[in-house]
């Protein structure tokens, strides 16, 4: 499944500053565009790649994690 989102991207002075407005916490700050795009598109697949981890141990809670880089 592929889904959209909608990106939110300013020139601040000397930044780029921008956010995903449906994922609260998905917001980078970056000094050219493309880094910019790229640190959102990262910042975006972590969010929510941890929103699924903690969804999947809400609703199992003592089944060890796939995650192959624990804390």
């Amino acid at each position: 499944m592929k889904n959209e989102y909608t990106a939110v991207v300013k020139k601040e002075d000397d930044w780029w500053i921008g956010w995903i407005e449906e994922i609260p916490g998905v917001n980078c700050q970056e000094k050219t565009y493309e880094e910019l795009k790229e640190s959102l598109e990262i910042t975006l697949r972590e969010a929510l790649e941890f929103n699924r981890q903690d969804a999947l141990n809400a609703i199992l809670p003592d089944q060890p994690s796939n995650d192959p880089n624990p804390l």
